[in-house]
């Protein structure tokens, strides 16, 4: 009784695995069609998101970068312009001195002075400054029979002419100054002025 029940039992067994093999080719396994065209759908998305977030973060990486070569060279540029005019300011307070020492330089050639060692030592005195004026790119500039230039120039007075055009610098009342080519003093100057343009 028990053997058969036993081999009953082993039949039931595989008279249900033949039934679901059997029934397995129309039942569903794992996800249908549907779903994985679904997942398959949201897999491309998700590639293309990822490939849209990679242009963009390698686009912004080479804004970026081009901004900081940008900004390494307008950094040399300023560091380059400050070297450059570093010594305006001490240049500046010298000036003036120069222009003492070519008044009495000038005074005394006019006035024939009689101690000339003590003039040709101011003027080697002079020529030391000048030369360290060079040095630094320090430059007068001239003046004398240009035309009036009011970028370089400052008229303080007009004097009439006929022997030269309309504002001609005639005289120069103090020297001007260039700086690497930069205006660092305007030169003071008297200009021409025909003698009879005012008069009809």
């Amino acid at each position: 009784m028990t053997k058969e029940k036993k081999k009953m039992g082993i039949k039931n067994k595989d008279a249900v695995e033949n039934e679901a093999f059997s029934a397995g080719d129309d039942a569903p396994q794992g996800k249908s069609s549907p779903d994985i065209d679904k997942m398959i759908n949201n897999l491309k998305a998700d590639l293309e998101s990822a490939q849209e977030e990679a242009k963009q973060t390698y686009d912004r990486f080479l804004r970026v970068s081009a901004e900081f070569e940008n900004y390494k060279k307008r950094s040399a540029r300023e560091t380059d312009e400050f070297k450059k005019y570093a010594n305006e300011s001490l240049i500046n307070a010298l000036l003036p001195v120069i222009d003492n020492l070519e008044r009495a330089v000038n005074s005394s050639k006019e006035n024939n002075c009689d101690n000339d060692s003590l003039v040709d030592g101011v003027v080697l005195i002079l020529n030391e400054i000048i030369k360290v004026l060079e040095k630094s790119n320090v430059k007068p500039i001239e003046s004398l029979g240009k035309a009036f230039d009011p970028n370089f120039h400052q008229a303080m007075m007009q004097k009439e002419s006929d022997e030269h055009p309309d504002n001609t610098v005639l005289q120069e009342l103090q020297k001007g100054y260039l700086i690497h080519n930069r205006l660092l003093r305007p030169a003071m100057v008297v200009v021409s002025k025909h003698k009879n343009k005012d008069r009809n």
